[in-house]
């Protein structure tokens, strides 16, 4: 079992590998999600800073019908 762990004397270049493919791999899945929180986020904010300014933005008024 300790030669896999050595990996015939490569073992200084194989783990090192193996760590930073692990290391993309999880940066590639998590970070269009955290993209995508974040735009959520900014969405709500901005939706919350338009209601405060103009709170009848929702609604239609009679004149302009």
């Amino acid at each position: 079992m300790s030669d896999f762990w050595q990996m015939g004397g490569y073992a200084i270049y194989v783990w090192p590998s193996y760590a930073l493919f692990l290391f993309v791999l999880v940066y590639w899945l998590a970070a269009p999600w955290l993209a995508h929180r974040q735009t959520l986020r900014k969405l709500a904010q901005q939706k919350r800073r338009m209601k405060s300014r103009n709170p009848s933005s929702g609604e239609q008024h009679e004149s302009q019908a």
